[in-house]
C-alpha cells in the first residue's frame, strides 16, 4: 500500500459542499427565537438614557436586555484571552455597553422576537439617548492624546514594549551609512463570505447547553460560556457546523453574542439564534492591519546591515481582547531570514474610537515583512547594488541552523528558527521569475512606451504555536476508522490532510476514514485553528494517536494469530503476516476481538476469528491488562514554534495614463518543511496571494474624524475580483524538515499573504522610479504621487499628463 504522505489527493470535504449540502450556522436553528443588537451610531459617547416603551408593542417581540438587566458575572467585561506583561492598561468590552460606548457599532440592547425581521423593527423604536464626546480616530490622534478613549489610560496607550538583542547605538554610530525611513500599513479586515453567528439550545431537564458557533476555537467558546454562565464544563457543548471563512476575525471567544446568545435560550427555555448582517461585520467584528513605522538602519558598503533600529504604533482600536499578538508578531517577525547585527524594537499599542483590532491572515507579519523588505530595497538602493545581492548577504546561512535571534516570540519562548535554506530559495525564486533576465525586458517595454518592474520579498512565519492540540482515533468493528480533533475547520482541508495521516498510520484506504473537526462532544480540549498551526498541532496529535491504535491492532492480532507483533503489518484494512497476505485478520475484526462485549455478541466475527486463530471464541485474545477497543488518543504540545520560510516576486506594469496596476506576473516559493498534500498547500498559497494583492492594491478600511466607517459595505469597500488577482500563479517548493514535530512539517496557512504588500510595493517603484511608503496603493495614490514627484522637477510634467491649450 503506497504512502499517503505527500500524495495529491483530491480533497474529500468538496463533493458535499459543491452539491450544495453544507450546513452553515444560518442553515441551522429554523425554529430558534432570532436577536437583533441595537448599536452605537457614535465613535465616543456616554449613554444618557434607554427608553423601550415604543417598542414593547411590536408583533413577535419575546425580550429587550440592557446593561442593567444582565446578571452580576455576565455583566462583567469579557475576558482578556492573552495577558502580558507588558499591557499595563488591557480594557475589554462588556457583552452590551456598560454606560459608554467606543466605537460606532458597539451592541447596547439586544431584543429577541420570533423572527430577525421583528427583531429589528422593534430595535428601530428603541430610543438610545447619548452624549457624544470628542473622538479619536487614527494612529497620530492616539499619539497626541488630546482626547482619551478611556478615561483611565494614560496617553491612549494600552501598552509600551521593548526587545532587543546586541548594541543598536553602537552599531549605528560605527555605520558607514544610516538611513531612516518611515513606513505605513493602513487598516483593513477579514471580511469573509459568512459572517458569525450562533445558535444556542437549553435543555431544562439535563440542565445542558448545546451551542453551534461559526468559530475558530469551539473549545474556547465552550470553557467562556461555562464560566459566564456558572455552568460545568460537561455541561456545555460547542458544535462548529460548516464556517464560510475566517481568516483570524472569528477567533475571539467570546464575542458578545456568543454569551448573550446562550444566557437568553437558557431564561427564556427557546432556542435562539443570532446572525451577522453584512453591515454589523463591517462596524462590529474586527479589523486589522494599521500601523506607523519609523526605521532607523546603519549597514557596510556590502549592504551588510549593522544596527536595525524600529520604532512603531499600532492601532488596536477601542478594545483589546486578544492582547498584544499582532505587535509583537510584527516586531519580532519583522527580521525575516535576516541577521543584523544588533536590533531594536519598541511599539506603542494605542486605543482609538473604532472598531477592536484582533489578527487577520499573516497576524502582523505582512507589516513586518513590508517593514524589512522596503528597508533592504533602501539600502540597495543607496548603493546601487542588486536588490537580491544586499539580501543575500544578510541571510542566515542553513549551516547556522537553529538560529536564536535573540527575541523572546508570541508563544513566550525564544524565537529560534528550527532549520531553514534561505540562499536555496532565493535561488529559486530569481530562476522561477527571471530575475537576471529582466533589465532586458524591462528595457524592451521602455521602447514600446510602457512602464514595466519587477520586485520581490522574503520572510519567515512562525507556524504551529503551543500550547496544545489533541486526537483521537478509534477503529470501528467494520473497519471504519473515526478521527477526532479540536480545532475548526474553515476550508483548510484538514479533513482530507488528517485522513492522509492516518490512513498511512493504520494501513487503511483513505475513504474508510472519516474526520470530525470542532465538536466539543468528541473532542472537549483544544486550542484553535489559527497562526497556521493546524497540520503541525493536529496533524501530530492525530498521528501520536494513531500510533497508539496501530500498536494495540498489532498486540490483538498477534495474540489471536500466535505470532510476534513485529511480525505483522497492517496493509488495505488487513493485519497480517509480513510477506504473507493470507495469514491475516480483518482490522475491523481485530476491533472486534479487542472489545469482549461486541465480540459476545459477534458470532461471525468469533467464527472467523476461531477459523484463522484456531482458539476458542468464547475467549477473546486480548491481553488481561488491555483496554477494550481499538483506539488511541494523544496530545501534542511543542517545545516552541517552527518557522516556514518563502519568497515571492512580481512583475507589474503601471498604466502611464490611468496609473492602474496590473500584475503580469507572480511566483512563490515555500518552505513548509515536509509536504502533507502539496494541491491542499498550493491552494492556500492562492488563497493567502489572493488578500495580499487585496491588500496590497485595493482594501482599505476608511474612518471619518467622527469615527464613522464610511466604506461599510462592498459597494465601498473595494475587494479584488478574480480579474484582478494573477491568473496563474507559480509555485515552487523547497522542503526543510522541522525537527520539532513528529512529521517534519511546518504551517502554510498564512504563507501566501505575508510579502504581498512587500513585493508589489518594490515593483511599482521598480516601474515608476518613486518612492512607495505606504500600503495599500491605488492608481488615485499613484498618480498622486506621480504629480508630487513631478512638482519637485522644475520643468517637468506627469507622464500622460496634457500641458494647458495642448
Amino acid at each position: 500500500m503506497s504512502s499517503l504522505f505527500g500524495a495529491r489527493v483530491q480533497r474529500v470535504e468538496d463533493d458535499r459542499l459543491i452539491r450544495g449540502q453544507g450546513a452553515y450556522l444560518d442553515d441551522l436553528g429554523e425554529d430558534a427565537l432570532a436577536v437583533a443588537l441595537v448599536r452605537s451610531p457614535h465613535a465616543h459617547a456616554r449613554i444618557t438614557g434607554i427608553d423601550v416603551s415604543a417598542a414593547l408593542d411590536t408583533d413577535g417581540l419575546v425580550a429587550i436586555y440592557t446593561y442593567e438587566d444582565l446578571p452580576d458575572k455576565l455583566a462583567e467585561p469579557l475576558p482578556l484571552l492573552i495577558p502580558h506583561p507588558d499591557l499595563t492598561h488591557g480594557r475589554t468590552p462588556c457583552p452590551l455597553a456598560a454606560g459608554e460606548v467606543n466605537y460606532v457599532g458597539e451592541p447596547v440592547v439586544m431584543v429577541v422576537a420570533t423572527d430577525r425581521y421583528l427583531a429589528e423593527d422593534a430595535a428601530d423604536l428603541i430610543d438610545v439617548s447619548y452624549a457624544e464626546l470628542p473622538a479619536v480616530i487614527g494612529i497620530e490622534a492616539a499619539r497626541k492624546a488630546e482626547h482619551l478613549v478611556h478615561a483611565d489610560v494614560p496617553g491612549n496607550r494600552a501598552a509600551n514594549s521593548v526587545q532587543e538583542h546586541g548594541d543598536v547605538a553602537t552599531a549605528l554610530g560605527s555605520a558607514p551609512h544610516v538611513l531612516e525611513l518611515e513606513l505605513r500599513i493602513e487598516r483593513s479586515a477579514s471580511t469573509p463570505l459568512e459572517g458569525r453567528g450562533v445558535l444556542a439550545r437549553w435543555d431544562p431537564q439535563a440542565g445542558q447547553l448545546r451551542m453551534w458557533s461559526s468559530t475558530q476555537t469551539s473549545t474556547g467558546v465552550r470553557a467562556a460560556v461555562a464560566a459566564k454562565l456558572d455552568l460545568a464544563l460537561t455541561d456545555v457543548d460547542v458544535i462548529t457546523p460548516d464556517v464560510g471563512g475566517g481568516f483570524g476575525v472569528k477567533i475571539v471567544h467570546p464575542w458578545p453574542e456568543e454569551v448573550l446568545v446562550p444566557w437568553a435560550a437558557r431564561l427564556l427555555g427557546r432556542p435562539v439564534k443570532y446572525t451577522e448582517d453584512r453591515r454589523e461585520h463591517f462596524i462590529a467584528s474586527a479589523h486589522e492591519r494599521a500601523q506607523l513605522h519609523h526605521v532607523t538602519v546603519g549597514f557596510e558598503d556590502s549592504g551588510r546591515i549593522r544596527g536595525l533600529h524600529v520604532r512603531f504604533w499600532h492601532d488596536n482600536g477601542a478594545y483589546v481582547p486578544y492582547g498584544l499578538i499582532v505587535p509583537i508578531v510584527t516586531s519580532t517577525q519583522l527580521l525575516g531570514p535576516y541577521k543584523p547585527d544588533a536590533y531594536r524594537v519598541e511599539f506603542d499599542s494605542l486605543y482609538t474610537n473604532t472598531v477592536l483590532v484582533t489578527p487577520y491572515r499573516g497576524a502582523g507579519r505582512p507589516h513586518g515583512c513590508f517593514v524589512m523588505e522596503r528597508t533592504i530595497d533602501a539600502i540597495a538602493a543607496k548603493l546601487g547594488l542588486d536588490r537580491t545581492l544586499v539580501r543575500a548577504r544578510n541571510f542566515i546561512q542553513p549551516e547556522e541552523m537553529p538560529y536564536d535571534q535573540g527575541l523572546i516570540f508570541q508563544d513566550g519562548r525564544p524565537l529560534i528558527y528550527d532549520s531553514g535554506d534561505y540562499p536555496a530559495l532565493l535561488a529559486r525564486l530569481k530562476k522561477l521569475i527571471g530575475w537576471d533576465e529582466f533589465p532586458a525586458r524591462k528595457q524592451a517595454a521602455a521602447a514600446e512606451g510602457r512602464r514595466l518592474g519587477i520586485g520581490l520579498g522574503c520572510y519567515v512565519e512562525g507556524t504551529g504555536v503551543g500550547p496544545y492540540e489533541g486526537g483521537h482515533v478509534l477503529v470501528e468493528t467494520s473497519g471504519k476508522v473515526k478521527v477526532a480533533t479540536g480545532l475548526t475547520t474553515q476550508g483548510q482541508g484538514h479533513q482530507t490532510i488528517l485522513a492522509q495521516l492516518v490512513a498511512d498510520e493504520l494501513g487503511v484506504p483513505l475513504a474508510d476514514v472519516e474526520v470530525v473537526t470542532g465538536d466539543t462532544r468528541r473532542f472537549g480540549y483544544a486550542v484553535g485553528t489559527f497562526a497556521s498551526r493546524a497540520a503541525v498541532m493536529s496533524g501530530s496529535a492525530v498521528t501520536l494517536a494513531a500510533r497508539k491504535a496501530r500498536a494495540k491492532a498489532l498486540r490483538v492480532a498477534a495474540n489471536a494469530l500466535e505470532v510476534a507483533a513485529d511480525d505483522l503489518v497492517i496493509e488495505n484494512g488487513i493485519v497480517h503476516v509480513k510477506g504473507d497476505p493470507e495469514a491475516g485478520i480483518a482490522l475491523g475484526t481485530v476491533a472486534v476481538l479487542s472489545n469482549p462485549l461486541r465480540y459476545a455478541f459477534d458470532t461471525a466475527a468469533a467464527a472467523a476469528t476461531q477459523f484463522a486463530s484456531g482458539g476458542d471464541p468464547e475467549q477473546p485474545p486480548v491481553a488481561e491488562d488491555d483496554e477494550p477497543g481499538i483506539e488511541g488518543r494523544a496530545f501534542f504540545s511543542p517545545v516552541r514554534s517552527t518557522f516556514a520560510s518563502g519568497m515571492h516576486a512580481a512583475i507589474v506594469e503601471t498604466d502611464q495614463d490611468t496609473a492602474e496596476i496590473t500584475i503580469l506576473r507572480y511566483c512563490v516559493v515555500h518552505d513548509c518543511g515536509r509536504l502533507i498534500n502539496p494541491q491542499i498547500v498550493e491552494g492556500q498559497i492562492h488563497g493567502g496571494v489572493a488578500q495580499g494583492v487585496a491588500g496590497a492594491l485595493y482594501e482599505r478600511m476608511a474612518y471619518d474624524e467622527d469615527g464613522q466607517l464610511v466604506n461599510a459595505s462592498f459597494m465601498d469597500f473595494l475587494m479584488p475580483y478574480v480579474s484582478e488577482v494573477p491568473r496563474r500563479i507559480e509555485i515552487d517548493h523547497q522542503e526543510t524538515p522541522s525537527p520539532l514535530n513528529p512529521l517534519g512539517i511546518k504551517g502554510a496557512g498564512e504563507a501566501g499573504v505575508i510579502p504581498g504588500a512587500a513585493v508589489l510595493a518594490a515593483a511599482i517603484e521598480d516601474a515608476e522610479g518613486i518612492p512607495i511608503t505606504s500600503m495599500p496603493i491605488s492608481p488615485s495614490d499613484l498618480f498622486e504621487l506621480r504629480q508630487e514627484a513631478a512638482s519637485k522637477v522644475p520643468g517637468s510634467r506627469m507622464p500622460g499628463s496634457r500641458m494647458p491649450g495642448s
